[in-house]
Protein backbone atom coordinates (compact mmCIF):
# COMPACT_ATOMS: atom_id res chain seq x y z
CA UNK A 1 0.00 0.00 0.00
CA UNK A 2 2.61 2.49 1.12
CA UNK A 3 4.09 2.15 -2.98
CA UNK A 4 0.76 2.89 -4.36
CA UNK A 5 1.43 6.71 -5.78
CA UNK A 6 -1.37 8.77 -4.93
CA UNK A 7 -2.53 10.78 -8.68
CA UNK A 8 -3.55 13.81 -8.73
CA UNK A 9 -7.07 15.12 -10.56
CA UNK A 10 -6.94 19.06 -11.71
CA UNK A 11 -9.60 21.34 -11.81
CA UNK A 12 -11.60 22.75 -14.77
CA UNK A 13 -12.52 25.99 -14.50
CA UNK A 14 -15.60 27.12 -16.51
CA UNK A 15 -14.08 31.22 -16.88
CA UNK A 16 -16.56 33.97 -18.33
CA UNK A 17 -13.89 36.25 -20.83
CA UNK A 18 -16.59 39.02 -20.85
CA UNK A 19 -17.55 40.80 -23.73
CA UNK A 20 -14.00 41.63 -25.37
CA UNK A 21 -12.34 44.33 -23.01
CA UNK A 22 -10.05 42.77 -21.09
CA UNK A 23 -10.91 45.57 -18.46
CA UNK A 24 -14.01 43.69 -17.98
CA UNK A 25 -12.66 40.61 -16.80
CA UNK A 26 -13.31 39.50 -13.25
CA UNK A 27 -10.38 39.85 -11.07
CA UNK A 28 -10.72 35.74 -10.38
CA UNK A 29 -10.82 36.13 -13.96
CA UNK A 30 -7.69 37.58 -14.47
CA UNK A 31 -6.01 36.14 -12.09
CA UNK A 32 -6.93 32.58 -13.51
CA UNK A 33 -5.65 33.58 -16.63
CA UNK A 34 -2.22 34.76 -15.51
CA UNK A 35 -1.56 31.90 -13.32
CA UNK A 36 -3.06 28.99 -16.10
CA UNK A 37 -0.54 26.69 -17.66
CA UNK A 38 -3.36 25.28 -19.76
CA UNK A 39 -5.82 27.13 -21.14
CA UNK A 40 -8.35 25.98 -23.89
CA UNK A 41 -10.56 29.23 -25.30
CA UNK A 42 -13.11 30.17 -27.76
CA UNK A 43 -12.67 31.78 -31.03
CA UNK A 44 -14.57 34.89 -29.39
CA UNK A 45 -12.01 35.66 -27.00
CA UNK A 46 -10.21 38.97 -27.80
CA UNK A 47 -6.38 38.16 -27.99
CA UNK A 48 -5.75 40.91 -25.93
CA UNK A 49 -7.45 38.54 -23.16
CA UNK A 50 -5.01 35.80 -24.31
CA UNK A 51 -1.61 37.78 -24.01
CA UNK A 52 -2.68 37.94 -20.38
CA UNK A 53 -1.64 34.53 -20.27
CA UNK A 54 2.03 33.10 -18.83
CA UNK A 55 4.87 33.04 -21.27
CA UNK A 56 4.35 28.94 -20.58
CA UNK A 57 0.92 28.59 -20.98
CA UNK A 58 -0.25 26.01 -23.59
CA UNK A 59 -3.08 27.81 -25.46
CA UNK A 60 -5.85 25.14 -27.10
CA UNK A 61 -8.03 26.82 -29.32
CA UNK A 62 -11.17 25.38 -30.07
CA UNK A 63 -12.90 28.09 -32.38
CA UNK A 64 -16.27 27.52 -33.71
CA UNK A 65 -17.02 29.22 -37.17
CA UNK A 66 -20.36 29.08 -39.08
CA UNK A 67 -20.96 25.88 -39.96
CA UNK A 68 -17.59 24.84 -39.47
CA UNK A 69 -16.57 23.35 -35.80
CA UNK A 70 -12.72 22.55 -35.37
CA UNK A 71 -13.75 20.37 -32.58
CA UNK A 72 -17.07 18.83 -31.84
CA UNK A 73 -18.24 19.50 -28.19
CA UNK A 74 -18.52 16.08 -26.94
CA UNK A 75 -14.77 16.16 -28.25
CA UNK A 76 -13.81 19.40 -25.84
CA UNK A 77 -15.74 18.14 -23.03
CA UNK A 78 -13.39 15.00 -23.47
CA UNK A 79 -9.90 16.99 -23.52
CA UNK A 80 -10.89 19.03 -20.71
CA UNK A 81 -11.68 15.82 -18.74
CA UNK A 82 -7.94 14.26 -20.28
CA UNK A 83 -6.44 16.93 -19.10
CA UNK A 84 -8.01 17.10 -15.84
CA UNK A 85 -7.61 13.49 -15.33
CA UNK A 86 -3.73 13.80 -16.56
CA UNK A 87 -3.15 15.95 -13.26
CA UNK A 88 -3.43 19.65 -15.04
CA UNK A 89 -5.65 22.71 -13.76
CA UNK A 90 -7.56 23.53 -17.35
CA UNK A 91 -8.75 26.98 -17.72
CA UNK A 92 -11.63 26.94 -20.02
CA UNK A 93 -11.67 30.23 -21.03
CA UNK A 94 -15.17 31.29 -22.86
CA UNK A 95 -16.42 34.71 -24.09
CA UNK A 96 -19.19 36.47 -22.11
CA UNK A 97 -20.51 33.95 -19.67
CA UNK A 98 -20.14 30.70 -19.58
CA UNK A 99 -23.75 29.73 -18.74
CA UNK A 100 -25.40 31.90 -21.01
CA UNK A 101 -25.44 30.18 -24.56
CA UNK A 102 -21.58 28.91 -23.72
CA UNK A 103 -22.34 25.54 -23.07
CA UNK A 104 -20.91 25.57 -19.59
CA UNK A 105 -23.74 24.00 -18.50
CA UNK A 106 -22.56 20.23 -20.69
CA UNK A 107 -19.44 20.65 -19.76
CA UNK A 108 -19.67 21.34 -15.90
CA UNK A 109 -21.61 17.86 -16.42
CA UNK A 110 -19.02 16.21 -18.00
CA UNK A 111 -16.70 17.15 -15.74
CA UNK A 112 -18.69 15.97 -12.87
CA UNK A 113 -19.43 12.53 -14.59
CA UNK A 114 -16.05 11.95 -14.92
CA UNK A 115 -15.16 13.02 -10.67
CA UNK A 116 -13.42 15.85 -11.99
CA UNK A 117 -13.72 18.86 -9.93
CA UNK A 118 -15.26 22.46 -11.79
CA UNK A 119 -15.66 25.67 -10.40
CA UNK A 120 -17.52 28.55 -12.66
CA UNK A 121 -16.29 31.82 -12.60
CA UNK A 122 -19.12 33.75 -14.17
CA UNK A 123 -18.15 36.91 -16.91
CA UNK A 124 -20.27 39.80 -17.80
CA UNK A 125 -22.52 38.47 -20.86
CA UNK A 126 -22.81 39.47 -24.13
CA UNK A 127 -26.00 40.81 -23.95
CA UNK A 128 -25.14 42.97 -20.91
CA UNK A 129 -21.60 43.68 -22.35
CA UNK A 130 -22.78 44.95 -25.96
CA UNK A 131 -25.83 46.79 -24.53
CA UNK A 132 -23.93 49.22 -21.94
CA UNK A 133 -21.44 49.79 -24.58
CA UNK A 134 -24.07 50.74 -27.24
CA UNK A 135 -25.55 52.67 -24.49
CA UNK A 136 -28.77 50.73 -25.15
CA UNK A 137 -30.47 49.60 -21.57
CA UNK A 138 -32.22 46.38 -21.60
CA UNK A 139 -35.02 48.16 -19.75
CA UNK A 140 -35.95 51.20 -19.05
CA UNK A 141 -39.22 52.31 -17.26
CA UNK A 142 -40.51 53.88 -20.17
CA UNK A 143 -39.84 51.55 -22.77
CA UNK A 144 -39.52 47.75 -21.16
CA UNK A 145 -39.79 45.94 -18.54
CA UNK A 146 -38.90 42.12 -19.68
CA UNK A 147 -36.21 40.57 -21.29
CA UNK A 148 -35.70 37.54 -23.29
CA UNK A 149 -32.49 36.15 -24.16
CA UNK A 150 -32.82 33.58 -27.58
CA UNK A 151 -30.51 31.71 -30.01
CA UNK A 152 -30.64 32.50 -33.76
CA UNK A 153 -28.29 29.94 -35.26
CA UNK A 154 -29.64 26.61 -33.49
CA UNK A 155 -31.51 23.32 -34.64
CA UNK A 156 -35.44 23.47 -35.54
CA UNK A 157 -35.46 27.18 -35.70
CA UNK A 158 -38.49 27.74 -37.57
CA UNK A 159 -40.09 25.09 -35.41
CA UNK A 160 -39.75 27.72 -32.15
CA UNK A 161 -42.54 29.61 -30.86
CA UNK A 162 -40.58 33.17 -30.23
CA UNK A 163 -44.67 34.25 -29.99
CA UNK A 164 -44.90 37.21 -26.64
CA UNK A 165 -40.73 37.18 -26.52
CA UNK A 166 -40.93 40.70 -28.36
CA UNK A 167 -43.24 43.62 -28.57
CA UNK A 168 -44.23 46.36 -26.79
CA UNK A 169 -42.95 46.78 -23.27
CA UNK A 170 -40.14 43.78 -23.89
CA UNK A 171 -36.62 43.85 -25.00
CA UNK A 172 -35.31 40.63 -27.49
CA UNK A 173 -31.65 39.89 -27.67
CA UNK A 174 -30.48 37.13 -30.06
CA UNK A 175 -27.33 35.64 -29.97
CA UNK A 176 -25.84 33.84 -33.19
CA UNK A 177 -28.51 35.43 -35.42
CA UNK A 178 -26.18 37.40 -38.23
CA UNK A 179 -26.67 34.37 -40.52
CA UNK A 180 -30.28 33.53 -39.71
CA UNK A 181 -31.15 37.01 -40.28
CA UNK A 182 -33.41 36.56 -42.68
CA UNK A 183 -35.26 33.71 -40.99
CA UNK A 184 -36.07 35.46 -37.51
CA UNK A 185 -37.60 38.80 -38.97
CA UNK A 186 -39.87 36.27 -41.30
CA UNK A 187 -40.51 34.56 -37.85
CA UNK A 188 -41.40 37.72 -35.84
CA UNK A 189 -43.39 39.56 -37.98
CA UNK A 190 -45.24 36.26 -39.01
CA UNK A 191 -45.59 36.60 -34.74
CA UNK A 192 -47.21 39.46 -35.24
CA UNK A 193 -44.36 42.03 -34.72
CA UNK A 194 -44.51 45.00 -36.20
CA UNK A 195 -42.50 45.42 -39.42
CA UNK A 196 -41.12 48.84 -38.19
CA UNK A 197 -40.32 47.52 -34.79
CA UNK A 198 -36.54 49.22 -33.84
CA UNK A 199 -33.57 46.79 -33.45
CA UNK A 200 -29.89 47.25 -33.24
CA UNK A 201 -26.83 45.17 -34.39
CA UNK A 202 -23.95 45.40 -32.18
CA UNK A 203 -20.98 44.36 -33.44
CA UNK A 204 -17.60 44.01 -32.07
CA UNK A 205 -18.59 44.91 -28.48
CA UNK A 206 -16.35 46.51 -26.04
CA UNK A 207 -13.93 46.53 -29.09
CA UNK A 208 -12.29 49.45 -31.16
CA UNK A 209 -14.03 48.15 -34.02
CA UNK A 210 -17.54 47.78 -33.02
CA UNK A 211 -20.16 49.26 -34.65
CA UNK A 212 -23.90 50.16 -33.94
CA UNK A 213 -25.92 49.89 -36.80
CA UNK A 214 -30.02 50.01 -36.06
CA UNK A 215 -33.03 49.59 -38.71
CA UNK A 216 -36.40 48.70 -38.52
CA UNK A 217 -37.54 44.59 -38.62
CA UNK A 218 -38.43 44.23 -41.81
CA UNK A 219 -35.19 45.80 -43.01
CA UNK A 220 -32.57 43.49 -40.38
CA UNK A 221 -31.57 41.47 -43.74
CA UNK A 222 -31.06 43.84 -45.96
CA UNK A 223 -28.85 45.83 -43.02
CA UNK A 224 -26.85 42.58 -42.46
CA UNK A 225 -26.33 41.93 -46.14
CA UNK A 226 -24.77 45.51 -46.92
CA UNK A 227 -22.91 46.12 -43.77
CA UNK A 228 -21.20 43.05 -44.09
CA UNK A 229 -22.01 42.23 -40.20
CA UNK A 230 -19.85 39.24 -38.84
CA UNK A 231 -19.74 37.74 -35.55
CA UNK A 232 -19.70 38.65 -32.72
CA UNK A 233 -22.50 40.44 -33.06
CA UNK A 234 -25.71 40.61 -31.15
CA UNK A 235 -29.16 41.84 -32.32
CA UNK A 236 -31.27 43.98 -30.45
CA UNK A 237 -34.91 44.16 -30.91
CA UNK A 238 -37.49 47.18 -28.95
CA UNK A 239 -38.24 50.15 -28.24
CA UNK A 240 -35.25 50.96 -26.25
CA UNK A 241 -32.96 50.60 -29.10
CA UNK A 242 -34.86 53.85 -30.34
CA UNK A 243 -34.09 55.78 -26.78
CA UNK A 244 -31.18 57.72 -28.10
CA UNK A 245 -33.20 59.21 -31.39
CA UNK A 246 -35.64 59.57 -28.85
CA UNK A 247 -34.06 61.70 -26.24
CA UNK A 248 -32.18 63.42 -29.43
CA UNK A 249 -35.43 64.58 -30.40
CA UNK A 250 -37.00 65.92 -27.22
CA UNK A 251 -33.41 67.91 -26.79
CA UNK A 252 -33.93 69.78 -30.34
CA UNK A 253 -37.45 70.41 -29.39
CA UNK A 254 -36.40 71.64 -26.19
CA UNK A 255 -34.38 74.08 -28.28
CA UNK A 256 -36.96 75.37 -30.67
CA UNK A 257 -39.07 76.24 -28.25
Amino acid sequence: MGNLRHMTIGTIYLVGAGPGDPDLLTLRAARLIEAARVIVHDGLVDPAILKLARPDARLVSVAKRRARHTMPQEEINELLVAEALAGHDVVRLKGGDPFVFGRGGEEMEAAQAAGVPVQVVPGISAANGAAAAAGLPLTHRDAASVVSFVAGQCKGLSEQDWSGLAGVGRTLVIYMGVKTAPQIAEKLMADGLAPDMPLAVIENACRENMRVLRAPLAALPDLVDRERVQSPALIVIGQVTAREDMALARMIEETVR
